[in-house]
């Protein structure tokens, strides 16, 4: 099986720090690239194709930071958000101005999980699902927070989750 790639001319250099980039497995990596251009100004550094037009692997920057992309292939257990029927994991970009990088992904497609707000812990924050079913959250920090006020805040955003949970579980009765 032969493979051919694409690349944009850049300068190797050994990695001065550890680096953790996430691999995302995705049906259609050549549609959920173009996407990402779209929704996050994503920049193509490399991608590799497979002789039926597939994608071995793509590598993208969102930022800055590098982020990687692979074709699904169930058969070898390579499984997307949308052939698992969900995901657990969730991308943070923290970015200077979030409600244009939210705006802008939502524009491209994104689904609003939950809407930008201002947050305790000092970020305007929201999640976004891109079409592909990985989950991003979205957030700009816009105030410094002293830890009694996160401790505070962290209280009273659990009794309101669990007054959520109470008010949902008398609901489903």
């Amino acid at each position: 099986m032969t493979a051919t790639a694409t690349t944009t001319p850049q300068t190797t250099k050994p990695a001065a720090a550890t680096l953790l980039t996430p691999h995302l497995v995705c049906r259609d990596v050549a549609g959920a690239i173009e996407f990402y251009k779209r929704a996050f100004g994503a920049e193509e550094m490399r991608v590799v194709r497979t002789p039926d037009g597939g994608v071995m692997h793509a590598a993208l920057t969102v930022g800055g930071a590098m982020l990687f992309l692979a074709d699904e292939c169930p058969e070898f257990g390579s499984r997307s958000p949308q052939g698992l029927g969900g995901t657990p994991v969730t991308l943070h970009l923290h970015v200077p101005d979030c409600d244009a990088v939210f705006d802008r992904a939502v524009r491209a497609g994104c689904t609003v999980k939950m809407p930008l707000e201002n947050m305790f812990w000092g970020d305007r924050y929201g999640v976004l699902q891109d079409p592909y079913g990985h989950a991003w959250s979205i957030a700009t920090n816009v105030r410094h927070v002293s830890q009694e006020e996160m401790e505070k805040g962290a209280a009273a955003c659990g009794e309101q989750m669990k007054q959520e949970l109470e008010r949902r579980k008398a609901a489903a009765r």
